[in-house]
């Protein structure tokens, strides 16, 4: 909790902490919320693909754009117009206006603003803790907060779902942005190193290092090969939910939030780590545990096994999504490093993207439970791929840590 002793990250952490809760509130009862009107597994997975693909498309460019912006005044900007939207989304939806073609576009417009939202904050936090051998603790405690809310918030949007309707949920979470516009505007005597140049110089000057460094290039993709591959269980959940367990909205609310449990508990394994080297392991052991956890979900059907393999499998990929950003953050330049977040926002959130869309309509024409036997089995390959590199990639990190 070492990053806790400033001052900075203590308002940041605060306001994040109740943002991030009204965020999975949204998160899952939209996912309700479309499968309760349409019942299509492929429509959830167009609506998660709206709502993650600008990040891979836009993702990149924007980091460029952050590096010569007022990080904090921009990052209060964006979530001004992110409360905006759930609000706007709650009305909507209370106003029964709400269908198919309105809830894309709601996706799309939030997948807009976290295009700039997360490379946003993720740069901010290095700035939040002082000496940079704070910045991994930093950053494994903002995941913790973003695993504590998906092991609350899910279990929570089921209990709304079950009192209220959807477009409380939409509403409850659109007033928590304000925590954390409140907690920034509280942050003082913050003022990142800005970038030097036209966005399209400081662009390709990010590419450069991403492409011609070769532990970020093989960091980026294990993030690509995990993310679209079982990351889209998520996607599926609704259909398991209903289908599978005939449950029901509180049902779904369980699953995710057992794998919510499991990926905070992977936080908590990776605040404990100071050195980046000691990660490459975590890394791949998560990518193994991700895989094989999928498959044994696939094949339960009671729910307490199941929750047990979500945990197992939330566990899994936090450990190594998050592990890989500690490292990719921890290797770059300082003022490469809102380029450098979008780059791993643009891997991981875009090809979760990806795995959505095609885990939808897998699921419509196989089944969901074979989508993610097949996912799970093409990952455990991938596993015996990255062995093969894994002495190569330890030795790399270890050389580019940046104390």
């Amino acid at each position: 909790m070492r990053a806790l002793a400033h001052r900075n990250f203590r308002f940041y952490f605060a306001g994040q902490a109740i943002s991030i809760l009204g965020s999975w509130v949204q998160q899952v009862s939209l996912s309700w919320l479309v499968y309760r009107l349409t019942g299509s597994a492929a429509l959830l997975g167009v609506t998660s693909f709206c709502a993650l693909i600008p990040l891979l498309l836009v993702g990149p460019l924007a980091g460029a754009w952050i590096d010569k912006q007022n990080k904090k005044k921009w990052l209060i900007g964006v979530q001004s117009l992110m409360a905006l939207q759930a609000f706007l989304l709650a009305f909507l939806t209370w106003a029964d206006l709400i269908g198919t073609t309105l809830i894309i576009l709601m996706s799309l417009s939030l997948g807009v603003l976290s295009s700039f939202d997360t490379p946003l904050r993720q740069s901010l936090i290095g700035s939040f803790v002082g000496p940079r051998e704070n910045l991994p603790n930093a950053l494994a405690l903002n995941a913790m907060l973003f695993n504590a809310g998906r092991f609350v918030g899910p279990p929570l949007a089921g209990l709304l779902l079950g009192l209220s309707s959807e477009a409380i949920c939409f509403l409850i979470n659109g007033l928590s942005f304000l925590a954390l516009i409140v907690g920034l505007l509280r942050i003082e005597g913050i003022e990142p190193q800005r970038a030097t140049g036209s966005v399209g110089k400081v662009f390709r000057e990010g590419i450069a290092y991403a492409w011609h460094t070769w532990q970020v290039r093989m960091l980026i993709l294990i993030l690509m090969a995990l993310n679209i591959t079982v990351s889209a269980y998520a996607v599926l959940l609704p259909v398991f939910a209903r289908d599978v367990f005939a449950g029901n909205a509180t049902t779904l609310g369980w699953l995710w939030g057992a794998a919510g449990c499991g990926a905070f508990l992977g936080t908590v394994f990776l605040a404990h780590c100071r050195r980046l080297p000691a990660l490459v392991g975590a890394v791949l052991a998560g990518v193994f545990i991700s895989a094989t956890s999928v498959l044994v979900f696939t094949l339960v059907t009671h729910l307490a096994p199941a929750m047990l393999a979500m945990a197992g499998t939330g566990f899994g990929i936090t450990v190594c999504n998050v592990g890989i950003n500690m490292m990719l953050q921890g290797m770059a330049p300082e003022q490469l490093r809102g380029r450098v977040v979008s780059f791993f926002t643009s891997a991981r959130f875009g090809f979760d993207a990806l795995g959505g869309l095609l885990a939808g309509f897998a699921a419509a024409a196989i089944g969901a439970g074979h989508t993610l036997q097949v996912e799970g089995g093409l990952l455990l390959c991938f596993v015996a791929f990255l062995l093969t590199r894994r002495k190569r990639l330890r030795s790399l990190v270890a050389e580019s840590h940046v104390d």
